[in-house]
C-alpha cells in the first residue's frame, strides 16, 4: 500500500468525524439556549476558545456573538476546521482514493457538499439550524455506515479507522471542554438547581451517549458521573477509553506499528491514571487539554511512521 494513498484515506476518515463533531459542538449550545433559563447568557465565544481559534476568529470579526461564531464553525473558508473547509479536504481525499473505498461515498460526499451549500444560510439562522445540523450529522453518519458495511478490513480500512478514533477522541475532549465551559457560566450567572442536569444531558445527547449512560450508571444526570463516563467507559464508542483502545487495535494490524504502538500505550497509562473529577473547574480543562496534546502526539508518530519517510 502506497503511503500517500494510507495518507488520503486516514485524512478522509478525520475530516468526516471533524464534520459530525463540529456540528455537534454547535448543536449543544443551540440547545442549551433553549433549555437554560433566561437569564443565563451562553458564551458562544467558549467555543473559539475550545477550538484554538481565538487569533483566526478575531482577526475576521469585531463582535464575538452567536452568528459570527456559528458563521466561523460552519461556512467559513478561512477558517480551516469549519464545517465547509473540512468538506472540501474529504471530498478530495476520498476523490483520489476512488480505487480503494467504496464507490458510493464519492457519491455521497458530493450530495452532502451540495446540501451544506444549498442550506449553510438555515444553519447560520436560529430559525432553521435544527434541521440543517441534524441532516448533516445524518448524511456523516450514512457515509461511515457504507464504508462500515461494505469495506474488507485491510491495511485500508484500519488506516481510516486509525483517522476516525483519533479524531473522535480530540473531538469528545473539545465536547467535554464545551460542557465544563457552560457549567461554569450557568454556576456564575444563575443559581438554578437543576443547571448542572441540564448541561450535562446535552453534552450526552450531543454524543448520542445518553440512553447508554443510563443503561450503564443507572442514575440520573450528574455532571462528575457523566464526565467519567465519557472518559473512561470501555464499551460506548465515543469514549476516549474507547476512542484509544479502537486506535491500538488498528496499529497492531498494520505493518512496522511496534514504535507508534509503544507510544500510544504510554500515553494510555498516563491518560487512564486516576482521575480526580472532584473539580470540573481549571483542572479538568487542563486534563483535556493535555488529552488533546497527548492525541497530537500519536498523529505525529504515525504521520512519521508511515506517511513522511516513504
Amino acid at each position: 500500500m502506497l503511503s500517500r494513498v494510507a495518507e488520503r484515506v486516514y485524512w478522509a476518515a478525520r475530516y468526516l468525524e471533524r464534520i459530525e463533531n463540529t456540528v455537534r459542538l454547535v448543536s449543544v449550545y443551540d440547545k442549551l439556549m433553549f433549555d437554560l433559563p433566561k437569564g443565563v447568557g451562553i458564551g458562544w465565544y467558549n467555543l473559539i476558545t475550545i477550538n484554538s481559534a481565538q487569533a483566526s476568529f478575531d482577526e475576521r470579526y469585531k463582535v464575538q456573538n452567536e452568528r459570527n461564531v456559528v458563521k466561523f464553525l460552519l461556512g467559513d473558508d478561512t477558517n480551516p476546521s469549519s464545517v465547509t473547509s473540512c468538506l472540501k479536504f474529504a471530498r478530495e481525499n476520498i476523490r483520489t482514493s476512488r480505487d480503494v473505498i467504496p464507490a458510493e461515498s464519492w457519491e455521497m460526499i458530493n450530495e452532502l457538499n451540495l446540501f451544506v451549500c444549498e442550506n449553510l444560510q438555515q444553519g447560520i439562522n436560529r430559525s432553521q439550524r435544527f434541521n440543517f445540523l441534524d441532516g448533516v450529522i445524518k448524511s456523516c453518519q450514512q457515509i461511515q455506515g457504507l464504508m462500515m458495511g461494505t469495506m474488507p478490513r485491510d491495511f485500508v480500512w484500519y488506516f481510516m479507522k486509525l483517522g476516525r478514533n483519533i479524531e473522535r477522541a480530540d473531538m469528545t475532549t473539545r465536547l467535554l471542554d464545551a460542557g465544563v465551559r457552560a457549567q461554569l457560566q450557568v454556576w456564575d450567572d444563575h443559581d438554578a438547581i437543576n443547571g448542572h442536569q441540564i448541561v450535562w444531558g446535552n453534552i450526552l445527547r450531543a454524543l448520542d451517549a445518553d440512553q447508554s449512560y443510563r443503561r450503564t450508571i443507572r442514575a440520573s444526570v450528574k455532571s462528575k458521573q457523566v464526565a467519567r463516563y465519557i472518559i473512561e467507559d470501555p464499551a460506548f464508542p465515543r469514549t476516549i477509553t474507547y476512542c484509544l483502545s479502537a486506535v491500538s487495535e488498528s496499529l497492531a494490524r498494520l505493518p512496522n506499528h511496534k514504535l507508534v504502538l509503544n507510544e500510544l500505550e504510554d500515553i494510555q497509562q498516563d491518560i487512564l491514571k486516576p482521575i480526580d473529577y472532584s473539580d470540573l473547574g481549571e483542572p479538568m480543562k487542563e486534563l483535556l487539554n493535555d488529552i488533546q496534546l497527548d492525541l497530537a502526539a500519536i498523529h505525529t508518530s504515525i504521520s512519521q511512521n508511515w506517511f513522511t519517510n516513504q
